[in-house]
C-alpha cells in the first residue's frame, strides 16, 4: 500500500504540488517552475518523505501536452506517477470540496482522490477476494456432490479441488469414462506439464477404483 500521495496541478510555466500520507495530513506543499532544476527539488522532496520511492504514488491532470515531461522524468527516476483525466478531479472536487478554485487547492484535490482511490481499490480488492473465495467454495461443494453419482471412490483416492485432479475430470468425468478409455490415456493425462508435486496414486489406482466403483 502506498504511504505518500501527491497531488500535482499542472500548467505550462508553473505547477502546484501537494503531498499527504496515508491518514490524508498534508506532508508537504509547494509551487515551482516547469524545469529540471526544479523537477530535481521536487524528486528530493518525495525521498524525504519516503523511505522507498515505491511508496509514492503521483498523480497528476492531464493538462495537453504539459504534464508529459514531468510525468516522464518521475517515472524515469523510479517514482509511480499517473495522469488524472481532468473530468474526474473536477467530479471528486464538486462531491467532495467547497466550491473555490485556486491552483494549490487543485494540487490538493488531486491528491486527496489518489488517497480515496488507493483505499477504494483496496475495497475493492477486498470483496473481489471473498466473492472469489466463496465462489470456489461453491464450485467445490458442487463437484463433490457430482462424484457422488459419477464416482465416489475417487474422492478416497485424491483431493478432487487439486489442479492436477481438476483437468483430470476435464477428460474423464465419470468411473465409466475411466473405465472405457485406454490405461495410457489415464496416466497421460495424470502426468500432464505443470504437476510439481508427486501424486499418492497412479492411473492404476483409478482405473480399478473405476471398475469397482458402484456409480451407475
Amino acid at each position: 500500500m502506498k504511504k505518500v500521495f501527491v497531488g500535482i496541478d499542472v500548467a505550462k510555466d508553473s505547477s502546484n504540488g501537494h503531498g499527504l500520507n496515508a491518514e490524508g495530513e498534508t506532508l508537504f506543499s509547494m509551487s515551482f517552475p516547469m524545469n529540471r532544476e526544479v523537477f530535481s527539488k521536487l524528486l528530493d522532496e518525495l525521498k524525504s518523505k519516503s523511505h522507498d520511492l515505491s511508496d509514492v504514488l503521483v498523480a497528476m491532470e492531464s493538462t495537453a501536452c504539459y504534464h508529459i515531461n514531468l510525468f516522464s522524468f518521475l517515472t524515469a527516476n523510479g517514482v509511480n506517477a499517473i495522469v488524472v483525466n481532468p473530468l474526474l478531479i473536477a467530479n471528486f472536487a464538486r462531491l467532495s470540496l467547497p466550491k473555490t478554485k485556486t491552483d494549490k487547492k487543485d494540487a490538493g484535490t488531486i491528491s486527496q482522490l489518489s488517497v480515496t482511490q488507493n483505499l477504494q481499490d483496496l475495497r475493492d480488492l477486498a470483496r473481489e477476494s471473498e466473492s472469489l473465495c466463496q465462489l470456489i467454495s461453491i464450485n467445490k461443494t458442487e463437484i463433490k456432490r457430482l462424484l457422488q453419482t459419477l464416482f465416489p471412490e475417487l474422492e478416497t483416492i485424491g483431493d478432487p479441488s487439486t489442479k492436477v485432479m481438476l483437468d483430470f475430470l476435464q477428460e474423464f468425468s465419470s468411473a465409466r469414462m475411466v473405465t472405457a478409455a485406454k490405461p495410457k490415456a489415464i496416466a497421460k493425462a495424470l502426468n500432464r506439464k505443470g504437476v510439481g508435486t508427486r501424486l499418492t496414486y497412479t492411473a492404476a489406482d483409478l482405473i480399478q477404483a473405476a471398475q469397482n466403483s458402484v456409480a451407475t
